[in-house]
């Protein structure tokens, strides 16, 4: 059993990490919070934890504060980053407080997976383009050039990786449910995904901020 802390406030992309880190191997078990206290109650109650998988961008405290806290109270838990935050300042501090490897968000499962994999093995693990001297860029072209979505279909995507609901959508943008639910369904074409969890983790690796 590998047991493995997640802490992410944005729900779709918690839920969407966890099924990425299912594909490790039979027997992970995801545990999600979405703030550093709570990550901290998780760990009190139990600290015998494989990993740690770390946001950045918290609501109640900076990720790298986080980091410090866990490398001094948890020494024996390794802590990866998985962030927005991808330049290499923000790597190679992440690194200095405590982290045993950095993702992008920009990045694929495959990577996501390769550099986890190397920090259980108790590695370490940065980007490539890090690794190399250079940060990482992301495409300039918007999310919604990429995939050939209409305007109409990007303010749902938006609204979608903010995590609110279909009804939820609908009232925002003055439309019916089943116009919300036509829209979505082109959206899931066009990023070659089936749930909203994947949609929102596509969007993110894209550069979208949720």
């Amino acid at each position: 059993m590998t047991n493995i802390l997640v802490v992410e406030d944005h729900v779709l992309v918690r839920e969407a990490m966890s099924q990425t880190l299912a594909r490790l191997h039979d027997g992970v078990n995801c545990v999600g919070v979405k703030t550093g206290a709570e990550a901290l109650d998780e760990l009190a109650r139990d600290a015998d934890r494989d990993l740690a998988v770390i946001d950045l961008m918290l609501p109640d405290m900076n990720g790298f504060s986080l980091l410090a806290i866990l490398a001094k109270r948890y020494p024996e838990v390794p802590a990866i980053v998985v962030s927005a935050l991808d330049d290499s300042t923000s790597i190679q501090r992440a690194l200095k407080v405590g982290a045993s490897g950095f993702v992008p968000k920009t990045s694929s499962s495959e990577e996501m997976l390769e550099a986890i994999r190397i920090v259980l093995d108790g590695g370490v693990y940065t980007p490539k383009e890090d690794q190399a001297g250079g940060a990482r860029r992301r495409s300039g072209a918007p999310v919604q050039d990429r995939f050939g979505l209409t305007t109409a279909q990007t303010r749902v995507m938006e609204l979608l990786a903010q995590g609110n609901t279909n009804r939820e959508i609908a009232d925002l943008l003055g439309l019916s449910e089943g116009t919300v639910k036509v829209h979505m369904s082109a959206i899931f074409r066009a990023l070659k995904v089936t749930n909203r969890a994947q949609a929102v983790l596509v969007i993110t690796r894209h550069g979208a901020r949720v």
